[in-house]
């Protein structure tokens, strides 16, 4: 098959099709996980051939990653408030304490599976870590320009680590699932200190 045909067929898909067979797919990892997730069940939900969604996915690891970052499109990228505090909290807003409840055992269930598959751990670096990283990147570069934050503040390095680290230990800590309130109050008391804001 030709680079043309291929490019040709992935095309196909409209946009609304496509995010409905993301919504299925985290549909079928919150009720059965990543290991008994397949590529048959996935085609059985959305009424999709097997052929299709490998033509389209190549495989599961680069499916349920798209989904996942489906679900969650370039936040950060849009979000310009004017200041980083006013930025943070934007991105945990966008998400009610409902849809962070959920997304919150889905993470934790991805994690898991990540550790094990190396195909998951690459479709998640290349779909989420990577562009979630250059996404706050850009955000602490803004803070850097606005004078917010000191260019050489090594804590720049770690706001993906401490913003997931308080998503994924609220839970484990305790016993209670992520909340706007908790990360708001996390921001405030942890990140924007550790910055200099």
């Amino acid at each position: 098959m030709t680079e043309g045909v291929a490019t040709t067929r992935r095309s196909r898909i409209t946009p609304e099709r496509e995010a409905e067979l993301y919504e299925a797919v985290l549909d079928l990892l919150r009720e059965v996980g990543y290991d008994a997730l397949t590529m048959d069940a996935v085609a059985a939900r959305t009424r999709s051939s097997k052929a299709t969604l490998y033509r389209q996915w190549g495989g599961k690891a680069e499916l349920v990653a798209k989904a996942v970052r489906h679900h969650k499109p370039g936040r950060a990228a849009a979000v310009d408030t004017g200041s980083l505090k006013g930025d943070l909290h934007a991105l945990i807003l966008h998400a009610d304490d409902c849809e962070m409840e959920q997304n919150s055992a889905l993470m934790r269930g991805l994690a898991m599976a990540v550790h094990g598959n190396p195909d998951l751990l690459q479709a998640f670096r290349e779909h989420l870590i990577e562009p979630e990283l250059a996404e706050l990147r850009r955000m602490l570069q803004r803070a850097v320009e606005r004078g917010e934050v000191r260019a050489d503040n090594p804590a720049t390095g770690f706001v993906l680590h401490m913003m997931i680290g308080a998503f994924a230990a609220r839970t484990l800590i305790d016993e209670q699932p992520p909340t706007q309130d908790f990360l708001l109050s996390y921001i405030d008391a942890v990140v924007l200190p550790a910055l200099g804001v």
